[in-house]
This record gives structure tokens, C-alpha cells and sequence, in this order.
């Protein structure tokens, strides 16, 4: 049996011995290869179909990995992680123990660069490019960045840098119009305009000093090879101006983008996704989170809805399609999106400022310095929160209890199931002094009916789950419920916490003085989370209890499943009971 082009291609070197015109067979191969995987695996689909030419051009022309090549976010990777030596692994993408979903340095040496959030490519092939130049070095160093991400103030700010530089740097731009969801803001709008031959004013790009070539078709392979084959011997930074289609080759793909982004599982003929089952299911706690906005924005004309990229992620969709001019998809700029909050809450509006946790490291300084010091009360909605599973170390939500925890006037609430979710939004849009964090996971919560009527919840004060004897278990959020399973008829006792900051000290005297040993159980870092906290309270008031504290450890967390992850580092709820047995 003929093996396919794709079965000859073991590393970019094998690549460059084909003739031009097999490229286009092996394209089609490549894309078919990612399609038949992706259906089965799950993965982020329609990114990486719709560069397949690119990534081929690109390895083709140039000397990879002595050329670098970076792939901004890193959802158009798969096919470049096929032709570089990992084809045979390919199957284990995402998954635990297997290939991480996006570049990785430590995982190949074709991935110059780790990504994994927007926006970071350009200024990191530009430090490369400045290393290569002050070495004396003759090499190339491509950014390829999406329409989206180059929206992003990080990557202005490279473009900015770049363009004051004579280094060898090419951006190459993958214009599709979409991130996760539609591209959003005036760039989108320029870019549109260049597109359709419509733009009057200057070349943005050539403004900042950047030599600028295209539009040209990006799935046009011989076209693509010819211009970078071109572009090597111009001098200087360069931009590079691709249109492509995101899921190009898969009909539905391409239909819906938005769905297709990480479509789950499909069948790979007909691209129909697989039928989710029937029965009854907890709601996602992103729609209790859309719905309850909604249900309290039809109450409060002052309620806001901000989200920087992920209206669907968030499901921050449901206020946008409801209250259009009361709700904000700001693009990929977390920044922009804690100071516009900021702004608005000044004026008395009521912003829900909705961020994955992962993301808003991203703006740190905007929580501390234009809302927490100014006691603004914006409300953080923290999605995402904990371990996220299959997307990994760059987007697990394991730090912000503890970069939040240490700053003042912040209020941190962790809702054990939907109903608190609810009830704590309520709540916050009644009045607080200054901001809050809500942060809770992605995936299902635990209850099918709750949709109940909204209760006040008393600020910083806790709850006992369960009472036991000399073990006292304290948990923040989601993973109480983790607890209760764990803990099950063993004479322990249980509290929920709920709130990280502020401690409810009464309760926690309480718990000290009637149990020898306790345990604290968070989904975040260990390091200066939730467990740090009640270490600080021991010490403070000289309590000599045991205590012991498990959470994330002070690494970081591959990928894999949640539960496969929880087990690998004792956090599911056989390990927690088999822990809390040797307490006894």
C-alpha cells in the first residue's frame, strides 16, 4: 500500500525534499489527519485548519527550528506540531501524560516559544531578534499572531518596540476575523476595510515603521511559499498580511466558527457533532453565572456587563443578546476591561466584570491600582477558577486566591454550588463598600433545581456542612463538594468557609477550640492561598492546633482530565478520604 505524503514527514527537514507541487496533497492530508483526531480526541479545531498551508510554507521556507517560528496563543499549533516530529504522538494531545495542547519549549525544539495566552508572540520573536543581532547572528524570527490577538495592547506594544529596530522580524498576520468568538472593535474594522480595498487612511502597519505586504489569499499555498521565499531577503520588520478561513476544510467548521473553536467530539465525515446525552444535567456554572446577570439586570438598570473576548466562554452572550448597550465585549484586553469597570463604577453603574482567573494575571496591576485602592466596587466574576483540565498549565486558575488574598479592601467569595453563585451576585449588585471576587470552576455544578428565589448573604461569615469530632475539615467553593463525598460517614466535621477575605474569625475561633486537628482544602496553589490564611490566623491568636493544608502544590499542573489531575495530586475524594482515615 502507497504510504501517504503525510507518513514521510518526521521533521521539517523530510519536508523541504518535496517538490512544490506535492505540497498541496500533503496539505490536504495534514488537515485530514487533525479533523479525524480532533473528532475523536477533542481538541481546538478550527485554528490550526485554517493555517495548514502556512504552517507547511513556513517550514518549508524556512530553516526551522535555527529560524524560529512562534505561534501566538497557540491554537493554530496542532499541524505544526505534526510535522515536527510528533505526529505519532499526536493522539495524545491534551490529554494526561501526552502532548500539551499548545507549544511547549520543553516538548520539542521547534517550539521556540511556550504559549499559551493572546498577544505575547511578537514582543518574544522580537527579544529573540535582538539576541540574534547583538550575537551577530543571521537568522529569522516569525510571530504569527490572529486578527484578535493583535488588538491586544501587549501586542502593540511589540509592534511599537519592533518598529524602531532593524531586526530580522517577520509578523505574519492570520486574518480570519474571529478569536474564540467574532473579532470585536476599529482595528477589526480597518482590517475589514483593507480586505475589501476600502481603506483610505494610512497603512497603520507601515506607520509604525513596519515593511507591509498583502492581503494575499493564506490557503493560496503557492502564493504563500513565493512572498516568504520573497520576504527573506528584505531587511528590517516586517508585517505579512494573510486572509484565511478558521476550520477551512470542514464544511460546518467554517459555517460555525464560534462552535468549531473546540468543538468537542464530531463525527469526521460529515462534521455533525456527537449528541450530548439526554438526561438531565447541573447547568454550567457560566449560564447560572449568564442567566442570574440577566434575571438581576431586568431589576437594576445601573448592572453592567464587561467580558474581554469570551462572551460565549463566560456566557456573558445572554446579557449581550438582552441588553446590547449595557453589556461590553472589550477584545483581548484584560487591562482595558478592569479600568473600563473602574471608570463606570465611579458613575455609579454596577459593573460584572467577567474574567477567567487564568486572564486576569494579566491585569494585576488594574485590580490593585485603579479599583482596590480606590475602593471601587467593581465585581469580579472569576471563571475558570481552579483546575481547568485538558488546556493546562497556562490556563489552570490556581493562582488567584492567593495574588488576591494580599490585596486590601478585596472581597474573595467562592460559591460551593449555583445557589450561592446566585445568591452572592445578588448580593454584591445590592451595595458593597469596594470590589469582590467571585471565582468559581469551569464545568457542571451539582444541582438540577437552582433557580430559587435570592437570598442576602451575610459578608464573610461561613457555614457548618457537618459535625464531627476532633478533625474539622474547612473548604472554600466548588470543591466542598468534593469534601462531603470524601468525608462521607466518618466522624468529621465539615465547614464551608465560603469567603477567602474576609476570614469569618468567630467561626474559625469556634473550630480551633473544639478540634484538635484541621485540615484546609482549596483547588488553588497552596503557596499563599486559602490554607495560608487560616496558618495566619493560628499564629496570630497562638492557637497550637494541627494543621494541615492541601490544595495545588508550588508546581505547575500538566494537562488531563480534572479528575485525572485531582487523583495525581491527592485532591480527589478517594484520596481526601483515605488522607483524612489516617487523621483518625
Amino acid at each position: 500500500m502507497k504510504k501517504n505524503l503525510l507518513d514521510t514527514i518526521n521533521t521539517p527537514e523530510d519536508l523541504r525534499l518535496l517538490k512544490p507541487e506535492e505540497l498541496p496533497l500533503l496539505a490536504q492530508e495534514l488537515r485530514q489527519f487533525i479533523i479525524d483526531i480532533i473528532a475523536t480526541k477533542e481538541g481546538h479545531l478550527g485554528a490550526s485548519l485554517g493555517v495548514v498551508e502556512l504552517t507547511i510554507a513556513l517550514h518549508y521556507v524556512f530553516n526551522t527550528p535555527e529560524d524560529v517560528v512562534i505561534w501566538d496563543v497557540g491554537h493554530q499549533a496542532y499541524g505544526h506540531k505534526i510535522i515536527t516530529g510528533r505526529r505519532d504522538q499526536f493522539h495524545t494531545n491534551r490529554r494526561f501524560g501526552g502532548l500539551s495542547g499548545f507549544p511547549k519549549r520543553e516538548e520539542s525544539p521547534y517550539d521556540a516559544f511556550g504559549t499559551g495566552h493572546s498577544s505575547t508572540a511578537i514582543s518574544a520573536a522580537l527579544g529573540m531578534a535582538i539576541a540574534s543581532k547583538l550575537r551577530g547572528k543571521d537568522k529569522h524570527h516569525i510571530a504569527v499572531i490572529g486578527d484578535a490577538s493583535i488588538a491586544s495592547g501587549m501586542a502593540f506594544e511589540g509592534l511599537n518596540h519592533a518598529g524602531v529596530t532593524n531586526t530580522n522580524l517577520l509578523v505574519i498576520l492570520n486574518d480570519n476575523a474571529i478569536g474564540i468568538d467574532p473579532s470585536v472593535g476599529a482595528l477589526k474594522q480597518y482590517l475589514t476595510n483593507v480586505k475589501k480595498g476600502t481603506q483610505k487612511q494610512d497603512n497603520i502597519f507601515e506607520a509604525l515603521n513596519f515593511n507591509y505586504f498583502g492581503p494575499i489569499d493564506g490557503h493560496d499555498l503557492d502564493a504563500v511559499i513565493a512572498e516568504l521565499q520573497r520576504l527573506k531577503s528584505i531587511k528590517g520588520p516586517k508585517f505579512l498580511h494573510l486572509i484565511t478561513t478558521k476550520g477551512k476544510g470542514l464544511k460546518q467548521a467554517e459555517k460555525d466558527q464560534v462552535k468549531y473553536h473546540a468543538p468537542g467530539k464530531f463525527n469526521a465525515l460529515t462534521g455533525e457533532l456527537s449528541p450530548k446525552t439526554e438526561h438531565a444535567l447541573p447547568p454550567k456554572y457560566q449560564d447560572v453565572f449568564g442567566h442570574t446577570l440577566v434575571e438581576l439586570a431586568k431589576q437594576n438598570k445601573n448592572i453592567i456587563g464587561i467580558t474581554p473576548a469570551m462572551p460565549t466562554g463566560s456566557s456573558l452572550k445572554y446579557m449581550m443578546t438582552e441588553f446590547p448597550d449595557r453589556a461590553f465585549d472589550v477584545g483581548i484586553a484584560e487591562q482595558h476591561a478592569v479600568t473600563l469597570a473602574a471608570g463606570m463604577a465611579t458613575q455609579g453603574l454596577i459593573p460584572f466584570c467577567n474574567i477567567y482567573s487564568t486572564f486576569l494575571q494579566r491585569a494585576y496591576d488594574q485590580v490593585i491600582h485603579d479599583v482596590a485602592l480606590q475602593q471601587l466596587p467593581v465585581i469580579f466574576c472569576l471563571d475558570r477558577a481552579g483546575l481547568v483540565g485538558e488546556d493546562g498549565p497556562t490556563h489552570h486558575g490556581a493562582f488567584d486566591l492567593a495574588f488576591l488574598r494580599c490585596v486590601p479592601n478585596l472581597i474573595i467569595f467562592a460559591p460551593r454550588n449555583e445557589m450561592e453563585l446566585r445568591n452572592i451576585m445578588y448580593t454584591a449588585q445590592l451595595g458593597l463598600q469596594g470590589p469582590i471576587a467571585i471565582r468559581y470552576p469551569r464545568g457542571r455544578g451539582v444541582t438540577l433545581d437552582w433557580k430559587k428565589p435570592f437570598s442576602k448573604l451575610a459578608i464573610g461569615k461561613g457555614i457548618q456542612l457537618k459535625q464531627g469530632k476532633t478533625v474539622a475539615v474547612l473548604s472554600v467553593g466548588h470543591i466542598g463538594n468534593t469534601v462531603m463525598e470524601a468525608l462521607g460517614s466518618l466522624p468529621v466535621s465539615h465547614y464551608d468557609m465560603r469567603f477567602v477575605k474576609p476570614l469569618d474569625e468567630s467561626l474559625l475561633e469556634t473550630v480551633f477550640k473544639t478540634h484538635r486537628i484541621i485540615v484546609t482544602v482549596e483547588d488553588g496553589t497552596i503557596t499563599g492561598g486559602f490554607g495560608s490564611a487560616v496558618l495566619e490566623f493560628a499564629s496570630k491568636h497562638n492557637y497550637t492546633n494541627t494543621i494541615r493544608s492541601l490544595g495545588l502544590p508550588d508546581r505547575f499542573i500538566d494537562q488531563g482530565s480534572v479528575h485525572e489531575l485531582q487523583a495525581s495530586i491527592g485532591l480527589d475524594a478517594a484520596s481526601l478520604c483515605e488522607y483524612i482515615k489516617t487523621l483518625l
